[in-house]
């Protein structure tokens, strides 16, 4: 957008050579909220990481308490491979003929949808 007194880029470039200074900027009241602080705490005199603070290890015989013993895990049944094979079998050919008839009502709609359009 252009105006009158030229393009709304003016503004930004600078002054010409030997040109008058630029206006001073206009005051900013003060803030009120206080300065930041540093995020990292000031090092240490000796320079670098200081590492974690020291820690005191529980003793040696400590153990939280135990409230509940659980009981030991039961025995699972038995798998029947041929009864799984079969089953997996039947879901296989339910899952290939669901697809296909998905399959054949779509290509009805897209016959139906072009034949609309050269009619």
């Amino acid at each position: 957008m252009t105006t009158s007194h030229g393009s709304d880029d003016d503004h930004w470039r600078r002054p010409p050579a030997g040109g008058p200074p630029p206006p001073p900027a206009e005051p900013q009241p003060p803030s009120a909220m206080p300065p930041p602080q540093p995020a990292m705490p000031p090092q240490p005199s000796g320079g670098g990481y200081a590492g974690p603070p020291p820690t005191t290890p529980p003793p040696p015989d400590w153990r939280p308490p135990v409230h509940l013993q659980p009981p030991p895990p039961r025995r699972l049944p038995a798998q029947d491979a041929d009864a799984l094979d079969a089953a997996e079998t039947r879901a296989q050919h339910v899952t290939y003929g669901l697809a296909g008839v998905a399959g054949l009502v779509l290509l009805v709609v897209i016959c139906a949808v072009c034949a609309r359009t050269l009619l």
